[in-house]
């Protein structure tokens, strides 16, 4: 029994459209990040910077309400017709927010577009596209494209608003989300067979379960104190940056640029070291303690325009190997049999980390002052400084999931103790209903041992 190593065709241009829909949601918040705060503020209403802060997480907290429904609704209804339902709330609350005059229609707008909430079923269906053998490269791609969202749009960010302005990027990503609509429909194959993922989706009866695991529970923290700092960083920083250089909010993109292209390149040797030497924990402390830094930096130096730029640095480097690591921690310590779960924890956690952010930093900037906003960061950074000293090591695993026939269920018994016996094997799954077998493969072995592994578990699902 052999294992195709490449994605047919289909199944790449399932993954690849699917990313490309995330994207657009993606985009259609990371665009506004660098600009919004300084174009809110001439709205009616926006000086208050609390308003900002709900325009800005009022995305997020509808992200939060509704990610599990359509999720749910989904299986039920069908992925296209929930997704296209998404996109076009999507496209609506574009509109909205463009044609605001004052900061209540803005959040209005930011609230419509945040209740589309397809991500989860963009996953599923990526899920539902992909064999299981090659679903982790597919959501590896997804995970990609959400990073090459972030930095693109924080240098075109301000290039756009040059030349449409706020409003016009709202209109912008009104028409992305149409034309999106096609991608679905004509890019993106029918599903033969549409299911329930446990590895991919989450499953309301196991969240109980999601949230009484500890470990869990901490990376879940961590990812709400990071988006939440994100946020509120970006309702002060472009005014600090106007202030203290003289540029104006479309010329910030030269400040980005150098600082996300110097912090990248630390970030991904920091990346491997950390998955090839089975050192993620000390890398991922580092991570977070580089984070409590840079907070305590912006609080002393937000009015230093070079304070502020070395600021930025080791905040987006402390950022860059954080978001990389986390959904990479959520991997390896979830069971696998509600793998989906956990991520769908973690992903509402930064949802309302974002909400929650945006709100408190410009309340915060509002009525004390810039420092405020970054002192109340480095307490969250600090505490989950705190807790991930408590982090169990995370094992050095690799996942590899295997299709397997009808068993009884003794043959699932025998066949799941089989595979977990097999030396570098660190644990194994089997769930049955999704006839799926899921294995973490001990990473630290060398290729040739790891190939062995694998061509074992072939042997004995075959013989099953």
């Amino acid at each position: 029994m052999q294992i195709s190593e490449k994605m047919t065709p289909t199944e790449l241009r399932a993954t690849v459209s699917l990313a490309s829909i995330y994207g657009l949601r993606m985009l259609g918040m990371f665009l506004l990040l660098p600009i919004f705060a300084i174009y809110a503020e001439k709205l009616d209403g926006g000086s208050n910077h609390t308003l900002i802060g709900v325009a800005l997480g009022a995305y997020g907290l509808m992200q939060v309400l509704l990610q599990l429904p359509f999720g749910m609704a989904s299986d039920k209804y069908g992925r296209k017709k929930v997704i296209y339902i998404g996109l076009v709330l999507f496209a609506i609350g574009s509109v909205v927010a463009a044609l605001g005059t004052d900061i209540y229609m803005v959040i209005v707008g930011r609230a419509i577009q945040g209740a589309g909430a397809i991500s989860a079923v963009v996953t599923a269906l990526v899920a539902d596209s992909t064999r299981e053998e090659h679903r982790t490269k597919a959501m590896a791609m997804i995970g990609a494209t959400i990073g090459l969202t972030f930095a693109i749009s924080l240098v075109a960010a301000p290039l756009l608003n040059q030349l449409i302005g706020v409003p016009g990027i709202f209109w912008l990503t009104a028409v992305l989300s149409i034309l999106a609509l096609g991608v679905v429909k004509y890019a993106v194959p029918d599903p033969i067979n549409s299911q329930f993922h446990s590895d991919a989706q989450a499953a309301p009866s196991k969240i109980k379960d999601v949230l009484r695991d500890v470990q869990l529970l901490r990376l879940n923290f961590g990812t709400f104190c990071l988006h939440g700092a994100q946020m509120a960083m970006f309702i002060v920083v472009p005014f600090a940056l106007k202030e203290t250089s003289g540029m104006n909010e479309n010329q910030h993109w030269q400040i980005y640029l150098p600082v996300l292209v110097a912090s990248f390149l630390l970030m991904i040797p920091a990346i491997i070291y950390a998955e090839k030497r089975a050192k993620l924990k000390p890398v991922f402390i580092g991570a977070v303690a580089l984070m409590l830094a840079a907070q305590i930096a912006f609080a002393l130096t937000i009015h230093v325009f070079w304070g502020i730029v070395a600021s930025l640095f080791v905040y987006f480097v402390a950022f860059n190997i954080l978001e990389a690591s986390l959904p990479s921690l959520i991997s390896k310590m979830a069971p696998a049999a509600y793998k989906g779960t956990a991520m769908g924890v973690h992903n509402t956690a930064q949802s309302f980390g974002m909400f929650l952010g945006a709100v408190m930093g410009g309340y915060l900037s509002h009525k004390i002052g810039y420092s405020a906003v970054f002192f109340f960061c480095a307490v969250l950074m600090g505490i989950w400084l705190l807790l991930a000293f408590g982090m169990k090591t995370p094992p050095s695993v690799k996942t590899k999931m295997y299709h397997i026939g009808d068993l009884t269920i003794l043959q699932t018994q025998q066949l799941e103790n089989a595979v977990k016996n097999l030396d570098g094997v660190v644990d194994a799954t089997l769930i049955a209903q999704e006839h799926n077998l899921i294995v973490k493969i001990n990473n630290q072995q060398s290729k040739t041992q790891q190939a062995d592994v694998e061509q074992a578990i072939l042997i004995l699902i075959g013989s099953a």
